[in-house]
């Protein structure tokens, strides 16, 4: 059956820095408990992805270093390069089917119990470890850790890139990981340059982008995935304050912009407490400030969404993060949003 021609748009090639996308439909990051226990499984669900159409697959969060451990939670890693072998599946996998393979880096921070590597948890200050199972303290990062951290993800840059990665993620979003906790106030208590005023609190994240462009960016594209509303109020970052200071403080630094609401409670809404798009109303901002191409996600369903929020300008991508064994993209008409998919998302 032909395709509709009002859907073509959404069949777009989109051009994320030094690589391209085959289509505007976005796989963002998003955990599946398979990670670094399941490898093979791994990469054979993102193939399956691959194979369905989608012109980006991404990968869960990916630990950068043995104090970001979040067992008994499994997840992706790569604290060396014995972890690199790994998730070469993953990128040989969606390589295979004419996708960008993309990679979320994370360190978890305060949130990281450090169960398996019995590391002491860090944080911008001294803080209780909001997701531990006993009492524990995340300690404060001294000028030498902060040194450590972009060292350890750099190193993990260059570590994906080498496991071939085509987009490499720098994450501060959901309140899970340490850029984002320097962004939060009521977390980042410090008194140097790293803390006070949003300015010195961006600084950490700004520093990665461009750590990261500047050890891979000739290859790859790099994205930064920022939550850019808490809905929390005033007492956190909100899309009509800080979250849109921050997108136009650092705005054409990356080659993609995710961003989407914080936390995953917020972002992972189900059609019985939200509606299609739902989204749109705290990213749609995010296009007036920058000229990067920009990727959502909002529960999508309906192909008439997704025109519609390209067409107006809200988003460059349709992202979600769903089981996708139908090879929809490719082959079906998008008149019939019974074969789309996107109604089996998960929490990314």
């Amino acid at each position: 059956m032909p395709r509709d021609a009002r859907y073509d748009i959404l069949f777009e090639p989109i051009r994320i820095g030094p690589v391209t996308a085959k289509n505007r439909f976005f796989q963002v990051p998003h955990c599946n408990g398979m990670g670094h226990a399941r490898p093979q499984s791994h990469a054979a669900m993102r193939g399956i992805k691959a194979e369905g159409g989608w012109a980006v697959v991404s990968t869960e969060e990916v630990e950068i270093h043995p104090t970001s451990d979040v067992a008994p939670f499994i997840e992706g890693r790569l604290w060396d390069d014995l972890d690199i072998p790994a998730l070469e599946l993953i990128t040989r996998a969606v390589h295979d089917y004419g996708a960008l393979a993309a990679i979320e880096l994370v360190h978890a921070g305060m949130n990281a119990n450090n169960l398996y590597s019995r590391e002491i948890s860090i944080a911008p200050s001294h803080i209780a470890n909001p997701g531990s199972y006993a009492p524990m303290q995340a300690r404060a990062m001294r000028k030498s850790d902060i040194r450590d951290y972009r060292r350890w993800h750099r190193n993990a840059a260059l570590r994906a890139r080498r496991a071939g990665f085509d987009i490499i993620y720098v994450y501060a979003g959901h309140g899970l990981s340490l850029p984002m906790h320097f962004l939060q106030a009521r977390y980042n208590q410090r008194t140097d340059e790293y803390g006070g005023n949003l300015v010195n609190r961006v600084r950490l994240l700004r520093e990665l982008i461009e750590d990261t462009k500047e050890a891979v960016g000739a290859d790859c594209a790099v994205a930064v995935r920022l939550a850019v509303d808490e809905l929390r109020g005033a007492g956190g970052i909100e899309h009509g304050g800080e979250g849109r200071e921050i997108v136009e403080m650092l705005a054409e630094l990356p080659d993609l912009w995710d961003v989407n609401v914080s936390d995953w409670a917020n972002d992972s809404k189900t059609s019985r407490f939200a509606q299609e798009g739902f989204q749109e109303e705290f990213v749609r901002f995010v296009k007036a400030v920058t000229t990067k191409p920009v990727v959502g996600v909002g529960r999508f369903t309906s192909p008439d969404t997704m025109v519609s929020q390209i067409r107006r300008g809200v988003l460059d991508f349709i992202g979600a993060a769903v089981y996708a064994g139908h090879r929809y993209a490719r082959e079906f008409d998008l008149s019939h949003t019974d074969q789309i998919g996107f109604r089996r998302e998960l929490p990314h």
